[in-house]
């Protein structure tokens, strides 16, 4: 089987972008094809994705919103573009849904959240969040929030607060994924000491690669294999390189390699965090169309092709099959 058929076949599935900031703004349509930005349907489609996770991200906190109405908002445009896409966006609540889209060329759309300032505090929010159909969590972004400290928190590293805690245990219970990408270290390693569920980062690098506070250190990539999770190796060109300047898709490919050294090739997926960085992607890369020159990069360096499939997204699947309920 040559190259581009292992990557037509495969379930492909990135586990983070913040698109829907772009169409809730009114900048883009997420049904028309735009040489702006990174991701629309109509390239998703082109590059072969099966499942985008869509963040809920509600930027730093001003007076002309709340946190929880914006989220709701940016649910509001998914759903529309889903009612709008004649059947070829869809919202996955179960991993079947993935499959399904994957057996039927259509494209599912993941909701996750990036930083949990939406729930406001609320385990009830939470349940609320989930029936629309929450199914993956960062907890922080890189500022404190009411469940635990970023990684602008570094200093005090407070780790998970009481209701942190319970948060984590809540989402155990439901079934949603953990997500620890920009939680400061203390609450990484609390985070893996509850419960048995997979964590995952949702889009980070190696730190013995490019030395950037978002990258995660070995011990932490070994932590989240042994709990069963996945790293999304993400294109943020800060945290491919110490200088981004030298961010290339080649270098890309050698934090994937680490990290499939570190943690095996189980628990190694993609993280693109595309429309979530205004630098310019990484040399070889344009948007999620270039997608595939991962795979081709991939099998040049000697991966199998059973290897690649677990990479572009049968990883993602398995922990969305063990979480999911």
């Amino acid at each position: 089987m040559n190259i581009s058929e292992v990557h037509r076949q495969a379930v492909i599935i990135d586990g983070h972008c913040d698109t829907l900031l772009a169409v809730a703004a009114g900048r883009r349509s997420l049904l028309e094809r735009s040489e702006e930005g990174h991701i629309d349907l109509p390239r998703l489609q082109e590059a072969g994705v099966t499942a985008q996770v869509f963040a809920l991200y509600v930027p730093a906190p001003h007076a002309t919103y709340a946190p929880t109405a914006y989220a709701l908002r940016l649910i509001h445009h998914l759903y529309v573009a889903v009612e709008e896409s004649g059947g070829a966006l869809t919202l996955a609540r179960e991993a079947a849904d993935i499959e399904c889209a994957h057996a039927d060329g259509r494209v599912a759309a993941i909701i996750g959240m990036e930083g949990a300032e939406p729930l406001d505090g609320s385990l009830e929010l939470l349940h609320i969040f989930h029936r629309l159909g929450l199914r993956l969590l960062g907890l922080t972004w890189n500022r404190r929030n009411a469940v635990a400290d970023g990684l602008d928190a570094q200093r005090t590293n407070g780790g998970l607060t009481p209701f942190g805690v319970r948060l984590v245990e809540a989402c155990h219970d439901l079934g949603i994924v953990i997500d620890v990408a920009h939680l400061a270290p203390r609450g990484v390693e609390e985070v893996l000491q509850i419960g048995t569920h997979p964590i995952v980062a949702s889009h980070a690098n190696a730190r013995a690669l490019c030395d950037h506070p978002r990258n995660l250190t070995d011990e932490q990539l070994q932590g989240i294999a042994e709990r069963g999770g996945v790293v999304g190796a993400t294109f943020v060109p800060q945290f491919i390189s110490e200088d981004p300047e030298q961010a290339t898709l080649d270098r890309f490919l050698d934090h994937i390699a680490h990290m499939v050294e570190v943690m095996g090739a189980d628990h190694v997926a993609l993280g693109s965090d595309f429309d979530g960085f205004d630098a310019t992607p990484p040399e070889g890369i344009t948007s999620v169309v270039s997608l595939p020159r991962v795979t081709e990069g991939l099998a040049a360096r000697g991966f199998p092709p059973e290897v690649i499939r677990k990479i572009l997204g049968e990883n993602w699947l398995r922990v969305f099959r063990v979480t999911w309920k």
